[in-house]
């Protein structure tokens, strides 16, 4: 079958690799994904070398990219539970993996992101979305609600990561929120706060697309950064009664949106860093000192999904599919996706990625 596979940063390649069977409480899934960067500039900590295998998959490098994916069950493995998942289903995969071991107390726990040696599939191994098919252990498959497209499906690996990341957050219903950043998961934290009740919500960001999808999905006001004329620290600090913001999401990572994000919040008010960093930032602990802030972060999700799926069923997601800026095949997604994803980012939010040529455009 054919699969993009990563063989270090900048070198993603369209290879035909084994087509995959069902093992022991596996399902073979026909698979539609998103597109991902987190590796094009660098090989990530939770990713294996070409020379280094990672502890949990065994695998060196190439692999198969894609964590962000959703499809359809076209076979079972023995020992699948047919109650759950059966042939035909539309599901969608956590695709967090971990070392599972009992010694392992964050595994015992059940927080598996927490895991020393966490990572994914289709960024360590064991297959990917970006193959034709794709088998995966039914505990990490889920069923997608009635009526949820799979294009919308494979949104909801990064929607995962949102609603983990309000959950985080303290958030209380009628809560001030500033987001920077309005990427991908910068637009599903602004929808995920808005259903946990979120009242004023600025998104700052310097893409006039991702701006205009930003109010599109609920945001009352934007930012555009890179604006002379605009403060954003000034007019947050002034919509919110001269307090600062409430809750404030660093979607970007980088050295200016967590400057601001000391600036905006109020005293006793919490940030939540969503990004992943290239770069090692210079923290400012005294904003944080004499405003009593609260900084903390997160990785992944922590069983998130079967609640998030509740809320998706319930309508309270509609509207995601203008998120998806572009369809496009194996063969076109590095020029097509990633680095579409990287220079026209006043163009695109999320490109889904096929082997079918059907969904191009």
């Amino acid at each position: 079958m054919t699969a993009v596979r990563y063989y270090g940063p900048g070198d993603v390649r369209v290879d035909e690799i084994p087509e995959s069977t069902p093992g022991e409480a596996q399902v073979k899934i026909k698979v539609l994904c998103g597109s991902d960067l987190h590796s094009w500039h660098a090989i990530l900590p939770v990713s294996p070398t070409s020379t280094k295998s990672h502890p949990v998959t065994k695998e060196t490098l190439p692999v198969t990219m894609g964590h962000e994916f959703s499809g359809t069950i076209v076979d079972v493995g023995a020992g699948v539970d047919a109650s759950r998942l059966k042939v035909g289903d539309h599901v969608v995969v956590e695709p967090l993996l971990s070392c599972m071991q009992p010694t392992c107390p964050f595994c015992s726990a059940g927080a598996r992101n927490l895991c020393r040696n966490a990572t994914f599939i289709g960024i360590a191994g064991c297959g990917g979305g970006m193959s034709e098919f794709v088998c995966v252990d039914q505990t990490l498959v889920h069923v997608l609600p009635p009526g949820v497209p799979l294009d919308v499906g494979a949104l909801m690996e990064p929607l995962a990561v949102a609603w983990h990341a309000v959950k985080r957050s303290n958030l209380k219903a009628g809560d001030s929120v500033l987001i920077l950043g309005a990427g991908p998961i910068g637009l599903l934290t602004l929808r995920a706060a808005q259903v946990f009740g979120a009242g004023w919500i600025g998104v700052s960001e310097p893409a006039s697309k991702r701006r205009e999808l930003a109010l599109q999905h609920g945001a009352t006001v934007v930012f555009d950064p890179a604006s002379p004329t605009v403060d954003i620290v000034a007019d947050t600090v002034q919509v919110t009664g001269g307090r600062g913001a409430d809750v404030l999401f660093d979607c970007a990572g980088l050295q200016q949106t967590l400057d601001v994000a000391f600036l905006a919040v109020k005293p006793r008010g919490y940030i939540v860093n969503v990004a992943v960093w290239e770069d090692r930032p210079t923290l400012d602990i005294t904003s944080l000192t004499y405003k009593e802030v609260v900084l903390t972060s997160i990785l992944a999700y922590d069983r998130v999904h079967a609640e998030l799926l509740q809320a998706v069923a319930e309508g309270k997601f509609v509207g995601l599919e203008s998120l998806i800026t572009r369809r496009t095949t194996f063969e076109d997604v590095v020029d097509k996706g990633i680095k579409a994803l990287i220079h026209e980012k006043d163009d695109h939010v999320k490109i889904l990625v096929s082997p079918e040529r059907t969904l191009e455009n």
